[in-house]
């Protein structure tokens, strides 16, 4: 079930991301990106990383790179004390 969200808000995420940019190119209404950083934190953060590459998209843009970098890193810090908790 953890598998399934898991895949299900980081498709949202590099989704969301991939909509962002092209509403960019166009020039209308965007994403937050508080919501494209809430998509990130609540477990999307792979595949906004993903979109990023993909689409170019939001890879210097700052304070938004600098906040998505620090939620892959914290994200990483409770996977790896989370299995060494577990084993």
């Amino acid at each position: 079930m953890i598998l399934l969200y898991l895949l299900a808000v980081n498709l949202a995420a590099f989704a969301a991301m991939g909509l962002d940019k092209s509403s960019a190119i166009r020039g209308v209404e965007r994403i937050p990106e508080r919501t494209l950083l809430t998509l990130a934190a609540v477990g999307g953060s792979l595949g906004a990383l993903a979109a990023q590459q993909v689409f170019r998209h939001k890879t210097r843009k700052q304070p938004f790179a600098a906040w998505l970098l620090g939620i892959v890193v914290v994200q990483a810090a409770i996977v790896l004390i989370a299995s060494r908790a577990a084993g």
